[in-house]
């Protein structure tokens, strides 16, 4: 079986979503996921009615925004992530709309043409922050293989 990287971060505006201090980062959005969905390695994000996630209410707090998506690998990802000027761009400015979270983003396994839930990433989020990085949740600093990555044993030679 083959595996695809999923994941999912979520976001809590400092000001009401709707709040004009909010507007250029809501205006980027489209120009964004463009961008991903045109990055080497992307496979599928989550949407809702318009183009974007910003109506899906996931969380108790309506100024919690969540993404999720799921691409190839974890090099796919990291170079979207933080290689992509505007993506990099965004997420320079991310103090300007958002409160700090300490949990805002969980990565996991999923087989090959399966699409999370909702409910699944946010169960992915809270097992990471109730026992740390794990093979169910992990970030980009700690992660894990892929259940069926080919592990390479050390070479026991001996030398003579």
């Amino acid at each position: 079986m083959q595996y695809q990287l999923a994941e999912i971060n979520i976001a809590t505006f400092r000001l009401p979503m709707a709040d004009p201090v909010n507007a250029e980062f809501v205006a980027n959005l489209d120009r964004v996921n463009a961008l991903a969905e045109a990055a080497p390695g992307f496979v599928w994000r989550l949407v809702g009615e318009g183009n974007n996630a910003l109506e899906i209410h996931a969380f108790a707090n309506p100024d919690t925004a969540i993404n999720m998506s799921v691409f190839t690998n974890m090099d796919a990802l990291a170079n979207f992530v933080y290689r992509s000027d505007a993506h990099r761009e965004i997420m320079r400015r991310r103090k300007e709309w958002f409160d700090r979270m300490e949990f805002h983003l969980a990565l996991w396994w999923v087989p090959a043409g399966h699409r999370p839930t909702v409910t699944e990433g946010k169960e992915r989020l809270e097992s990471l922050s109730r026992v740390g990085p794990s093979d169910y949740a992990f970030i980009f600093t700690k992660p894990f293989p892929a259940p069926n990555a080919v592990r390479v044993a050390p070479r026991l030679d001996k030398c003579a």
